[in-house]
């Protein structure tokens, strides 16, 4: 072979000279972006305003983290329907009338709606029928600690106020004109930091008590544990009243779980109200999110709230959680699809699947227990005595417990299916059990035929059934809602601008 025959073609060095300069160049401009997303990112968050301790107002956070606030405002929105959930205004009790029954003689049976976004945290409280429409600071039914995870007004307060039981003390209307800020950044990140911070002292009370140290979590526990400040199991508790009145607790010096709460309010003997109809001392469990969320597989495999929450999002160079807290059905892509590789479509079939099973069994239980509640009371009106209603009312207790631990828990017939269904098969095996002793204790009372139910077709009508004089309450919140809370929120303003005289 001659020298010619080993020259390569010009058109090839051509062509390896061109390639090489577009390799150049592409790489050049792969460097040339990661610079500046790198610019982006370490400006983004240049701080714009000092923010003080205790700072409770979202929109001056905003102006530090305006993708994450843009994010949160996001919670305002109230169009995302799903079968049982979603983040838009649903009546609760007239979707399911016999509630109004089981919760006779306590707030619930009143007035019960599906939670908006946390920007609604404070208007919902105001709109609720359950706070009733207090005419002064120490009027009302519900004490102070129901404010206490409506905002970040509260750490601000209990701050103010030198201790929690401080902040406690006193009928609701007291805080009126201060916890006006909705949940929000405070709640959760220390302001110097920004490090995920645990902001209500019941959370860490109650891993004192469990003998745990919520000090040495990790950031990925962190990422639900600050969700665990709120979505709980808790009561007010007044066993110490004279020196901590209405002190907000968490039932977990046994476990979290619903038989160790359950035995925990036994052995304080505790109830939240006594029945109206059927007298049972009963329970209204919470909201205990978190403790069903730590049953299911997602815990298991070491998942956070805000993983699926919250998922992360990337703009430019920033890779944010997305505050907009709501389903992750919402954000299927963003927060399911990053682990499971099924299509939307069949992620949504999975999770309605489960929630419907669920949902059949918590409506079963439902009815068992509103029988029970009125054949207590066709009992009593026979002359029933307290020692044969005795243990008849304990299973009332105990099977509204377990049904209401479930149907209380936001998603959680998601979140651990089949704890959900496992609770709701002891919410009926009490219910049946209140049931046929009822039976046997009616029959010798002379009361062989079965018991009438009422027509409970709607939320009007059960309402009516318990006695709720629904109209005057109507009456007395709308007065409320026109002249005490203008007020609240005119003093509110007026120290705002102070606070924003000192940030200036």
């Amino acid at each position: 072979m001659n020298s010619e025959s080993k020259k390569r073609s010009p058109w090839v060095n051509l062509s390896l000279f061109s390639l090489t300069v577009i390799a150049v160049f592409i790489l050049g401009w792969f460097v040339s972006t990661i610079s500046e997303r790198r610019a982006e990112a370490l400006f983004a968050y240049k701080p714009k305003v000092q923010l003080a301790d205790f700072e409770p107002r979202n929109e001056v956070w905003g102006k530090n983290y305006p993708w994450q606030y843009e994010s949160y405002r996001k919670t305002q929105e109230t169009d995302f329907h799903t079968p049982h959930g979603g983040n838009a205004m649903k009546d609760v009790l007239s979707e399911n009338p016999e509630m109004v029954v089981l919760w006779a003689g306590y707030g619930f049976s009143k007035d019960y709606n599906q939670g908006r976004g946390h920007s609604y945290a404070i208007d919902d409280i105001h709109n609720t029928l359950r706070t009733a429409g207090p005419k002064a600071p120490d009027d009302g039914p519900m004490p102070s600690t129901c404010w206490t995870c409506k905002g970040p007004d509260v750490p601000r307060m209990m701050n103010q106020l030198g201790s929690p039981a401080a902040f406690y003390a006193g009928k609701w209307a007291k805080h009126g004109e201060e916890v006006v800020n909705a949940i929000g950044c405070a709640d959760c990140h220390d302001a110097t930091t920004m490090d995920l911070t645990i902001t209500r002292p019941a959370l860490v009370e109650a891993f004192e008590a469990m003998g745990k140290d919520i000090s040495k979590a990790t950031h990925q526990e962190m990422r639900s544990l600050v969700c665990a400040q709120c979505h709980v199991e808790y009561y007010f508790n007044n066993q110490n009243k004279e020196e901590r009145p209405n002190y907000l607790t968490f039932p977990w010096v046994n476990g979290y779980g619903p038989e160790e709460m359950l035995k925990y309010y036994d052995d304080i003997k505790f109830s939240d109200w006594t029945h109206s109809i059927s007298k049972a001392p009963m329970l209204k469990a919470q909201h205990p999110d978190y403790e069903v969320y730590t049953t299911g597989i997602h815990a298991e495999r070491g998942v956070s709230c805000a993983d699926c929450h919250m998922p992360y999002v990337s703009e430019g160079g920033l890779k944010y959680s997305n505050h907009h807290v709501t389903s992750p059905l919402k954000y299927v892509s963003q927060a399911c699809q990053t682990c499971h590789r099924e299509s939307e479509a069949t992620l949504l079939k999975n999770v309605y699947d489960r929630q419907n099973k669920v949902a059949e069994l918590r409506n079963k239980a439902e009815e068992l227990l509103t029988r029970a509640h009125v054949e207590a009371k066709v009992a009593w009106d026979n002359n029933a005595s307290e020692a044969e209603m005795k243990d008849i009312l304990y299973e009332i207790r105990a099977g509204q417990w377990f049904w209401d631990y479930v149907a209380a828990s936001h998603g959680g017939s998601f979140h651990s299916p089949v704890e959900s269904s496992r609770v709701l098969g002891k919410a009926i095996d009490h219910a049946q059990n209140a049931r046929i002793q009822l039976a046997r204790l009616l029959a010798t009372k002379g009361l062989t035929k079965e018991i009438p139910y009422p027509d409970l077709s709607t939320k009007e009508k059960a309402q009516e059934y318990i006695g709720l004089p629904m109209e005057k309450l109507k009456q007395e919140k709308d007065v409320f809602l026109k002249e005490i809370v203008p007020v609240w929120k005119k003093k509110a303003a007026e120290r705002e601008a102070k606070m924003d005289l000192v940030l200036n």
